[in-house]
């Protein structure tokens, strides 16, 4: 079959099973456009490259497929920047396609020419430039191989000009691809694993650190399998939240700098942690030199960098997590830990972790009840795309996830705009589920110019804007650790429900407790796309918070009595709350 490098994309695209792409058509990348109109693949026109980014990273994540994106050269292309930066960080397996300025131009600073291979090279996990269409079929079946396999991430494909208009004799290549050096699926040695069984067998205060390669490796049956045998509680990262049901007895719910107070003590005075997919990151840990003193550590972790990065651990098992629990389960014995899980239920007990939201918060509406009465309202069964902020880490802690793939959100990266696009991706990828955004005021107007793709592709997206009218988490660090000095982080909003009516959205703007459940009911029942600005009490805190630089064990707990502890003067001399948000 004679082919032209745009032709060869497509049907690259058909072979590896991709059948939606997002994307925005420019100049360098017209004569694969043009040949796009022959081929069934469904393509979503985005309002910016960076929602194309996202929502391919949304689909990729709900649905275990390689999501998909495509731009033009120089801006086209650098607008997808941060999309794959956010795929990167959180390992989420994304094709991104490129337009390029014709080769013989390359490094004349023509017209939209930037060197977009170099631009990504810290974001992506592999790209290529392919200047010679000869090249194209190969390239492209590796793209997709590297995005998949192992860790996954993003990969970027930069095509010439004229390699996309040239001509050949497209033949595909069915043989298993090979690549020198890389050992995308490395198995757990049976030393590494009598080791970790020896130390499972001997611990009293064991914890499992439950983090997203569950979900990427598929494990949670193997997961689940030993936290019952063991009798192990079970504390969720960000991303890890779903892998494991968060109503089941051994769950204790999320860790770190916004986890339950109960459930860093866990951590902080086990004598083992299990850690399963997951990369022992700032925000888990708090200060490196105080995390877990009295544990001894086994990580079973697939990249091989991941391991004693942050935290020197004792037993390193490399290994797929779903591989390397088939070999431990039945050889590790059945353990009982009920004198040191009930322990942790009387922490548990004390910390009066939903107590805050079941009071009388005097008729104001808080994020929290918000939160609460989304889950209410859905039964728990929706998936909830999370932009990063407050209401993030409200989600986490009040929306209970009983299924994998059910909370998607960027963790590593903290995208602000993510989740309008990402929903759309999400709800292309798995289309008969409830799919809501979860915004602030100030991601959301990142990217809201995405509500025209919403109606244009008629998706039936439900959207809960939590509006403070600040920039709600930033402004917290300056509550705790500037005194109060507000700089910046006020925010002058349109009125939301003006905005979604230009589109022709419905929506609805919620003040009062009384009217959440009801209004997202009303919702839930309106066909397409609707948006619900929820105005929520200004200055609300996110309860607990370990301040950047301290352990977990000196959080910042939720108010008892009306007080609360407090960042002392000795925390801020020490320069603990300094960090980044």
């Amino acid at each position: 079959m004679k082919r032209t490098g745009g032709q060869i994309v497509w049907e690259a695209l058909k072979r590896e099973g991709v059948d939606v792409i997002f994307g925005y058509p420019g100049g360098a990348i017209l004569p694969t456009y043009d040949a796009m109109v022959d081929y069934d693949i469904h393509h979503v026109l985005v309002r910016h490259e960076q929602g194309a980014s996202h929502m391919a990273d949304g689909y990729a994540r709900a649905t275990g497929k390689v999501g998909c994106c495509i731009a033009t050269s120089g801006p086209g292309a650098t607008n997808l920047i941060t999309g794959l930066a956010t795929a990167m960080l959180d390992s989420s397996p994304v094709v991104a396609i490129t337009g390029q300025v014709g080769s013989k131009a390359i490094g004349t600073d023509a017209f939209q020419e930037t060197d977009v291979t170099g631009v990504s090279m810290p974001v992506t996990k592999h790209n290529y430039l392919v200047t010679d269409v000869r090249e194209l079929p190969r390239v492209m079946r590796e793209a997709f191989y590297i995005a998949r396999s192992g860790r996954p991430g993003p990969v970027l494909v930069d095509i010439a000009k004229d390699a996309q208009q040239a001509s050949l004799e497209f033949e595909w290549d069915e043989r298993p691809i090979r690549l020198r050096g890389h050992r995308p699926q490395p198995r757990a040695v049976s030393e590494s694993i009598a080791k970790a069984l020896d130390m499972i067998r001997s611990a009293k205060r064991p914890v499992i650190l439950a983090g997203h390669g569950i979900v990427l490796s598929g494990a949670y049956r193997e997961v689940r399998e030993f936290a019952e045998k063991t009798n192990t509680p079970v504390a969720l990262t960000l991303l890890g939240i779903g892998a494991f049901p968060r109503s089941h007895p051994l769950c204790l719910g999320p860790m770190g700098m916004h986890g339950e107070a109960y459930v860093n003590r866990a951590i902080q005075e086990s004598d083992l942690l299990l850690a399963f997919g997951m990369r022992f990151d700032d925000r888990v840990t708090g200060n490196l030199k105080m995390y877990a003193p009295h544990a001894r550590k086994i990580h079973i972790e697939i990249d091989p960098t991941e391991v004693n990065k942050n935290v020197k651990v004792d037993v390193a098992i490399i290994s797929d997590l779903k591989d390397a629990l088939e070999q431990i389960n039945p050889l590790v014995e059945a353990g009982d830990h009920s004198e040191w899980i009930a322990a942790i239920q009387d922490w548990m007990q004390d910390t009066h972790a939903r107590d805050i939201i079941r009071q009388d918060p005097g008729g104001k509406l808080l994020s929290p009840h918000v939160m609460l009465d989304l889950w209410k309202a859905t039964e728990g069964n929706a998936i909830t795309v999370s932009d990063v902020g407050q209401h993030q880490m409200y989600e986490m802690q009040y929306y209970g996830h009983e299924r994998p793939k059910t909370l998607i959100t960027s963790g590593g990266l903290g995208t602000m705009g993510f989740a309008l696009p990402a929903a759309i991706g999400t709800k292309m990828g798995r289309p008969n589920e409830e799919v809501w955004v979860v915004a602030g005021d100030g991601g959301f107007q990142m990217t809201m110019a995405e509500l025209a793709t919403c109606v244009q592709e008629n998706i039936e997206l439900k959207i809960a804007v939590v509006n403070n009218n600040f920039l709600g988490m930033v402004r917290q660090w300056q509550e705790f650790f500037y005194d109060k000095r507000y700089a910046a982080t006020p925010l002058f909003n349109p009125d939301f429900t003006k905005i979604a009516g230009a589109y022709g959205i419905p929506s609805y703007k919620v003040t009062q407790r009384a009217d959440v459940i009801p209004t997202i009911q009303q919702a839930r029942n309106t066909p397409g796309t609707v948006l619900i600005e929820f105005v929520v009490e200004a200055e609300e805190v996110v309860y607990p918070m370990v301040p950047a630089g301290a352990s977990l064990s000196d959080m910042i707990r939720r108010p008892v009595n009306g007080t609360q502890t407090q960042v002392t003067d000795d925390m801020k001399q020490a320069g603990i709350g300094a960090g980044s948000v």
